[in-house]
């Protein structure tokens, strides 16, 4: 049976449990969530799924091609095929980095002068760009980047608001955690709901930065300076790139305006339950002993 094993029950068992989770998610039933549950619902809708198919095929491949599992044969076709897959989430991913180091670099050429804010710690890198444009990218440890049209555009206040956007997203290490999520994005894009749940999340970490912010800025301050930078804002990389103005829909800017206009909501905390449910991923590991 070469095309039949125990092991091979397992990857495509993955591959439909993963369907279903994530085909169990729907966007419209999130308002009836608070913001904490929003963070950990779409997180762990976006999380476990591919997950738990990467760690199938990790599983697989440690168990190998020969021997036995509860009594069933193992075989080589399964062993290829997560073999391969695990080839080309590896290939994916150091594509999706070079992409990124690639958009920085480009971006470090433009820069003309580290100019020092006395809002921050850490000079701005300034870009000669008549954008509007402020992010914060790179990998662990993020750089600002500004352009002139930004600094020639508002005034000391609304740059103030900002810069205090951008503050948070270096505090959380956005670009970070979102250059890891991106990865499981790209190596199974054919998910159901994969776009709209990237783009929750993105917006989400957005409402953070902005309620992170709103504890040292005025939010009227941050919500003009979100509609002047949206109506100006190019955004040059989505790779290792968190920005105040990466607000793609009328829908998601209207959300933001609504949120800084509101009443203040409690920061998100870390949830362990978030992490047991994403935990539930490593459970093909478990399976390891079975194997003889």
């Amino acid at each position: 049976m070469p095309f039949f094993s125990v092991h091979s029950v397992m990857i495509f068992g993955s591959l439909f449990l993963a369907w279903g989770l994530r085909y169990g998610w729907q966007h419209s039933g999130n308002e009836q969530f608070s913001w904490q549950g929003r963070w950990q619902k779409a997180l762990v809708c976006f999380v476990l799924p591919p997950m738990l198919v990467v760690m199938t095929a990790i599983a697989v491949l440690c168990m190998g091609f020969e021997g036995q599992m509860i009594g069933l044969p193992t075989g080589r076709f399964s062993y290829g095929l997560a073999l391969v897959f695990l080839i080309y989430c590896l290939g994916r991913s150091l594509q999706l980095a070079f992409n990124g180091w690639q958009s920085l670099q480009k971006l470090q050429n433009l820069v003309v002068e580290l100019k020092k804010v006395n809002s921050i710690d850490e000079p701005l890198r300034l870009l000669n760009m008549p954008i509007l444009f402020a992010a914060q990218i790179g990998f662990w440890r993020s750089h600002l980047f500004v352009s002139q049209g930004l600094l020639d555009t508002l005034d000391r206040e609304h740059l103030e608001a900002v810069l205090c956007h951008e503050r948070a997203h270096a505090h959380y290490r956005d670009t970070f955690w979102f250059f890891w999520l991106g990865c499981l994005r790209q190596v199974m894009p054919w998910l159901p709901n994969t776009q709209t749940l990237w783009e929750e999340l993105l917006l989400l970490r957005e409402l953070r930065a902005d309620r992170w912010a709103a504890q040292y800025a005025d939010g009227l301050l941050l919500a003009e300076s979100l509609l002047t930078m949206v109506s100006g804002n190019t955004m040059p990389t989505q790779t290792f790139s968190a920005a105040f103005g990466s607000t793609n829909t009328s829908d998601r800017l209207e959300e933001r305006i609504d949120f800084l206009l509101a009443e203040p909501e409690p920061l998100p905390q870390f949830s362990w339950r978030s992490l047991f449910w994403i935990g539930f991923s490593l459970l093909p590991l478990a399976a390891l002993p079975l194997h003889y």
